[in-house]
């Protein structure tokens, strides 16, 4: 196993035992009590009790990050040193908390510790079998996780004295765990959403406010008329004539200078809204290609996602993007 083996099984049988603080650059809680940014846990026996019954923490709640979002999400972290039982990227990572904030950095909320890594997602039989993205773990116990590249080579933060680097995947990992579908799979969802919503079907809205709207955007744009609605609900309550506190206008919630971009006239009127909100979803999901960062787009805008290379760390937009996707799995998408 060797002395960076044995540290680091030490320090995940310590996490089982004690409540680490928050990583205020992360809002994760570093121990096996892990939360999704924006939230607060509390450390105590009911709560582990939770998390070790099922109760933890949700992994892909979107489906729509792939393995090579994953991948790009990582290699971020290239050149940083290694920091036994850090998780602060300005000083440096281990090999687990470069895992886990990758993910993180993607919506997505993993444990802090290698064993438990080892255990999120599904499994994956083989190497041979392996994709991009994909968590491979090493050991019995697990005592180093690292992400795969493909091609025999995957990122990792190894050992005290290296860094964050590209290597080759030096044995047989005893766990491979696929978190996040496959880039195939997503371009098979982006091709789906392309097709009319009369052959995606419609239903699911029945009842929704102005679902005609959201049917009628959504094929004219490729977006899904639920994903819409989902927006809609979030960003006004389906109130044509809301307008927040910085002056954000109408269903959508379109500041004035984008609704103007958009060729959006009037940000009150809800066919006007709506069509504005389908365009714009549209261009962040062709941009991204991923449903979180599209929402984190509409939300801070894509110049954000962008310099921070996933979800900005803005209070905020932590909280919109599951807020969405939870309004859209409640209507059915």
């Amino acid at each position: 196993m060797g002395v960076s083996g044995v540290l680091s099984r030490i320090q995940e049988l310590q996490g089982q035992l004690t409540t680490n603080p928050v990583d205020p650059d992360t809002n994760v809680v570093s121990g096996t009590v892990t939360t999704r940014p924006g939230t607060t846990t509390d450390p105590t026996f009911a709560a582990l009790l939770s998390d070790a019954t099922g109760g933890g923490p949700s992994l892909d709640a979107g489906g729509s990050v792939s393995g090579d979002d994953v991948v790009t999400s990582a290699k971020k972290y290239l050149g940083l040193p290694y920091v036994f039982g850090s998780t602060d990227a300005n000083k440096g990572l281990d090999c687990s908390a470069l895992v886990q904030r990758t993910y993180a950095d993607l919506g997505i909320q993993l444990p802090r510790n290698s064993w438990e890594q080892a255990k999120a997602g599904q499994p994956v039989a083989s190497l041979a079998e392996a994709k991009p993205g994909d968590i491979l773990a090493f050991g019995s116990p697990v005592h180093h996780v690292g992400i795969y590249l493909g091609d025999n080579q995957m990122i990792a933060a190894p050992k005290t004295g290296d860094h964050v680097k590209i290597q080759k995947v030096y044995e047989e990992p005893t766990h491979i765990r696929r978190v996040v579908t496959d880039a195939a799979a997503v371009a098979a969802q982006n091709m789906a959403a392309l097709r009319p919503a009369a052959l995606r079907g419609t239903g699911g809205l029945d009842g929704v406010p102005y679902a005609d709207l959201f049917v009628q955007a959504g094929t004219k744009y490729g977006v899904s008329p639920k994903l819409l609605a989902a927006v809609a609900k979030v960003e006004s309550g389906y109130n044509p004539q809301a307008v927040s506190k910085v002056g954000a206008r109408g269903l959508m919630q379109l500041m004035p200078s984008t609704a103007k971009g958009l060729g959006v006239d009037d940000a009150f009127d809800p066919e006007q809204a709506i069509l504005g909100g389908a365009k714009l979803l549209a261009h962040n999901l062709h941009e991204f290609k991923s449903l979180p960062l599209a929402l984190a787009a509409y939300n801070a805008g894509g110049g954000a996602v962008k310099k921070y290379g996933g979800i900005p760390p803005y209070a905020e937009t932590q909280a919109y993007v599951p807020k969405v996707q939870n309004a859209l799995a409640a209507l059915g998408g």
